[in-house]
């Protein structure tokens, strides 16, 4: 796929989502860079900012099979994965899928499950696979984990392991729609309480599996010079050792952010990569691969404002 074409799909897709989802273009953004590189996103916000339908949409734009679990504290790992159950008019075992069994998985309130039942998500987003009883099952590349998670209430909740966020490859804060955004939500949605049925809106399909795999091989030829190998790399490795921060960005997170930026350059029609590219998405590839330190925490420093500070202080190549 040519980069004009990518470009383009980019743009129709913006503007498919936009007319379920009003004022969430860059949230879309970065789901659509993050789906080409591969990788998983974290959506954080508070109830009621559209991020169930923002993962929604964006699968039935890309004609991508959808799939909601709804984690909650009793939700048991053979929940998410599936089990072998017995067949008593066969005398044998069937394999009886579960919800992750997908392609675009809406992981609703990841954090209100024990670490027990999120630990079974780790396998299927680093690999792509699921394994039960000892037989391995794949899930295809076109499998992505769209997790969200409310940041204001805490009671009931179980706070994600760094392993697990560490899988994410963006942590995406989804804020309150600028005021015509939010006009514009209720002349859309204001006649209903429920939630809109996509069928309602006629979405295109922009592209399919097919045409994401012809996009991702061109993502994957996109030149990343020696000097923003170095820049990707210095900014990652000022994370560590910092007095604000009690664990820096891992060396994951570096070719995250190295795959990430050839996603976006490719959808802002170019085959190489700027330092730009880099700048645009360290906050949302580190901000939650870095831990702060509790002095740093007390005093209301966030993880978000040290990327940024790292960002000011590395220096960019020219």
């Amino acid at each position: 796929m040519d980069l004009a074409a990518i470009r383009d799909l980019g743009a129709r897709l913006r503007e498919q989502v936009g007319r379920v989802v009003v004022g969430q273009g860059k949230a879309v953004d970065l789901l659509l860079t993050a789906l080409l590189a591969e990788g998983h996103v974290l959506l954080e916000g508070v109830p009621g900012t559209a991020k169930t339908l923002l993962a929604r949409s964006f699968a039935a734009c890309l004609s991508l099979h959808f799939g909601r679990i709804q984690f909650t504290p009793d939700l048991m790992p053979g929940d998410v994965v599936g089990t072998n159950l017995f067949d008593f008019r066969t005398n044998q075992f069937t394999l009886t899928k579960g919800p992750i069994f997908t392609e675009v998985l809406l992981a609703d309130e990841i954090n209100r499950t024990p670490p027990k039942t999120q630990s079974a998500l780790l396998q299927a987003m680093q690999e792509r696979t699921v394994t039960i009883d000892g037989v391995t099952h794949v899930l295809g590349d076109g499998f992505m984990v769209v997790a969200t998670q409310n940041p204001i209430e805490q009671e009931g909740t179980y706070p994600l392991p760094e392993a697990q966020l560490d899988r994410f490859l963006f942590k995406v804060v989804v804020d309150y729609p600028e005021r015509d955004a939010e006009r514009e939500m209720v002349k859309v949605h204001g006649h209903r309480t429920s939630m809109p049925i996509l069928a309602d809106f006629a979405l295109e399909a922009v592209t399919d599996l097919a045409g994401l795999r012809a996009a991702r091989a061109t993502v994957a030829a996109v030149r990343l010079s020696d000097e923003l190998v170095d820049y990707v790399v210095d900014l990652v490795r000022a994370t560590r050792g910092r007095p604000t921060l009690l664990c820096g960005a891992s060396p994951r997170s570096a070719n995250m952010l190295a795959s990430a930026s050839r996603a976006l350059a490719v959808l802002r029609g170019r085959d190489f990569v700027i330092p730009d590219d880099v700048k645009a998405l360290a906050v949302p590839t580190l901000r939650h691969r870095v831990v702060l330190a509790p002095g740093a925490e007390i005093e209301g420093t966030t993880a978000e404002a040290v990327v940024r500070q790292v960002l000011e202080q590395v220096p960019a190549p020219r």
